[in-house]
């Protein structure tokens, strides 16, 4: 098949949008698939011998945003693929799935972005009608789309709350390759551990952009339990703030492939902060670690931890949740029991999430949009 995936998200950009993307053309490489990226500049001119054409973009907090200029249709038309795959979309995404409409080409929209929860939680007073315009807006986007497909259970209740049909859930695989426990052996993560936790301290991690919907000023709470160090990993705009807030924190900064493997692996418990995530990829990520993950009780997390078997989830309307269910996990008397076993259970339970079995349904909805033959 010939796919083109138009993302609001691409290298050097290091997110949730540009993980998944990633990981999709890595699998469509592997199954003989030819593919072409349109993202926002600046991108890479290739991906693994995919092309990649960057169009127009603005920063905006630290993301380029795409602008959407008429080569997105120009692109398609000269690539002719069978199916348009348009991540994320709001404004270049948009563009892709009108010029798909044009064109007569079927679209598949990833629905992985809870937009309108952004401009609500940032909009001040204007937020709740913001929000709603919001989801007039992504009403209009996705009935451009002939399929969107929602990462989790609360994300697809959510679109069919506000009126968007046509959908359908497709999840997210995890890289057991480059997530694992092994790490735990490696000097490295052995030399970052010794730096983290200098006197054996249970160390409570946290991996995600640093940025206001993230939440992450929920971890202060964690800051003075007895025998704990909490490591944090990852960049963005509240860095500065949360360092002046979290003065007990480490930062350990942006982190990728395997130094960000060691960064999870130097940790005894993983705390998930947001409440806005339609899915969570840290959470698989930490889990395939083996690590217990404690994460609202709200949104994306809800479907990929087992309360009680691989984790805990805390009630984000309490401020005290949070502390209680950690403490459980490295304060309690049993808490490195309690660690080993939800560790191992979380391994066991994404054990089956590689990426080329979910990309390999990903290629399903394609052919049946398609009409053509799987390979």
């Amino acid at each position: 098949m010939r796919i083109a995936i138009v993302t609001e998200s691409f290298l050097p950009s290091l997110n949730g949008v540009t993980t998944s993307v990633c990981r999709v053309l890595d699998c469509l490489r592997r199954r003989g698939h030819e593919a072409v990226v349109v993202a926002p500049s600046p991108a890479p001119r290739e991906y693994h011998g995919f092309p990649v054409h960057g169009v127009a973009s603005v920063p905006v907090r630290q993301f380029q945003v795409g602008l959407p200029t008429r080569e997105i249709e120009a692109t398609l038309a000269d690539f002719a693929p069978d199916v348009v795959h348009v991540a994320s979309p709001f404004f270049l995404g948009a563009r892709g799935l009108l010029a798909a409409r044009a064109l007569d080409i079927p679209a598949v929209a990833l629905y992985q972005t809870d937009m309108a929860s952004y401009v609500l939680q940032h909009g001040g007073a204007a937020g709740r009608p913001a929000a709603r315009a919001t989801w007039r807006y992504l009403r209009w986007v996705h009935s451009l789309a002939d399929l969107t497909l929602a990462p989790s259970s609360a994300a697809l209740d959510d679109l069919h709350r506000n009126g968007i049909g046509d959908t359908g859930l497709w999840g997210r695989g995890v890289d057991t390759a480059l997530f694992h426990p092994g790490w735990r052996d490696d000097a490295g993560c052995r030399a970052l551990r010794r730096s983290l936790a200098p006197r054996g301290e249970t160390v409570v991690g946290y991996v995600g952009r640093l940025a206001p919907e993230k939440e992450v000023e929920r971890l202060r709470a964690l800051l003075d339990l007895p025998g704990v160090k909490v490591a944090i990993t990852g960049d963005g705009p509240s860095r500065p703030s949360l360092q002046a807030l979290l003065p007990g924190a480490t930062f350990l900064g942006r982190r990728e492939g395997d130094d960000l493997a060691r960064a999870y692996a130097a940790c005894d418990v993983f705390v998930h902060t947001g409440t806005h995530e339609t899915f969570g990829q840290t959470l698989q990520e930490a889990a395939a670690t083996g690590l217990p993950v404690v994460a609202p009780r709200r949104g994306g997390p809800v479907d990929l931890v087992d309360h009680g078997r691989t984790g805990l989830l805390f009630d984000p309307d309490d401020a005290d949740d949070l502390r209680r269910h950690v403490e459980t996990l490295t304060v309690a008397d049993d808490a490195w029991q309690r660690r080993a076993v939800m560790g191992e259970a979380a391994l066991t339970h994404v054990a089956g999430r590689s990426w080329l079995r979910l990309v390999d349904d990903l290629i399903g909805h394609y052919a049946a949009l398609a009409r053509v033959p799987v390979a």
